[in-house]
């Protein structure tokens, strides 16, 4: 057998006869490597159907009423229906009939890509979002997300059942060093407020704290008190 395998090997595919050998050797071993992972999978899913059946057992134990247990067993019988391994894998996940808890991920850490996630929360609302946090310095407040543009109420709800918000500032107004440019960076200062904030301190000297910015007639007190945690004097 073997020197009709080397004989095809050497006359049809030019092999020489010492490759004719390494080849016939190789083929077993292939063959050993494309059938274990079939027999694995075959292993898995039949361990997956056993417990899925326990799964079943143990809901069918369960003291279900009125629409709990129309809901279930509605369920279960779309299920059977299916017969898919996808479906017994999704309903296994759940090997106990308490609802999953959410482990939450944190809001200050999180990118524009992880943002989207959340229901509602697109590439371009996640974009957005990020960007007023990275200039704002951080939120010391749930309710500031309401004021990136586009913002929901209900939206921000949602990002806050999927993020752990912990308030912080990492970024404060260096306000008697930065320049009109890097000043309208804030959402909170424009250029026009910069240019009086500037000018105001080249007049009367450094701002020695935040009530000194209530001198320039055209702020408020609504104002500074959203402008006061992020500034560095």
């Amino acid at each position: 057998m073997l020197s009709k395998i080397n004989f095809f090997l050497k006359n049809y595919l030019g092999f020489t006869r010492r490759e004719s050998r390494g080849f016939v050797f190789v083929l077993p071993v292939l063959f050993v490597l494309y059938g274990v992972p079939v027999v694995y999978d075959s292993i898995i899913e039949k361990q997956n159907a056993q417990y899925y059946k326990e799964y079943l057992l143990a809901l069918d134990s369960l003291d279900l009423e009125g629409a709990g247990w129309l809901q279930f067993h509605s369920m279960k019988d779309s299920i059977l229906k299916s017969g898919t391994q996808d479906s017994v894998k999704k309903v296994f996940t759940y090997k106990s009939p308490k609802s999953p808890v959410l482990n939450k991920l944190s809001f200050s850490d999180a990118d524009s890509v992880v943002l989207q996630i959340v229901p509602g929360i697109g590439q371009t609302m996640a974009g957005r979002i990020v960007k007023f946090r990275e200039n704002l310095g951080g939120l010391h407040q749930k309710e500031q997300l309401l004021e990136v543009y586009g913002m929901m109420p209900e939206v921000m709800d949602r990002v806050y059942e999927y993020f752990e918000f912990s308030p912080g500032i990492s970024k404060k107004i260096k306000i008697n060093e930065l320049d009109v440019t890097e000043l309208a960076k804030h959402p909170y200062i424009n250029y026009g407020t910069a240019k009086v904030i500037i000018a105001f301190r080249e007049q009367h000297g450094r701002y020695s704290s935040a009530e000194d910015l209530l001198k320039i007639k055209i702020f408020n007190e609504e104002w500074l008190q959203r402008l006061r945690p992020y500034l560095e004097f």
